[in-house]
């Protein structure tokens, strides 16, 4: 079967009041992308990474290497 759609998720770590970001990442394999928008305005743009981009990123913000922001 294959979506459209997004289905949009945020982390679970996302207890923060609102201030985060949601992932669709289920269109990776029909897209090749992965839109990333602001939680607080679901009906504005979202961002789209390649997965590649997308893993890289995760994987510094895990690391801690991104800095404080």
């Amino acid at each position: 079967m294959t979506t459209e759609s997004p289905h949009w998720v945020k982390s679970s770590y996302s207890e923060n009041g609102g201030a985060c970001v949601e992932v669709a990442t289920n269109l990776i394999t029909t897209r090749g992308v992965v839109p990333v928008r602001d939680s607080k305005d679901p009906h504005g743009p979202a961002l789209a990474f390649e997965p590649s981009a997308w893993s890289a990123f995760v994987s510094a913000a895990k690391a801690g290497e991104l800095g404080a922001i």
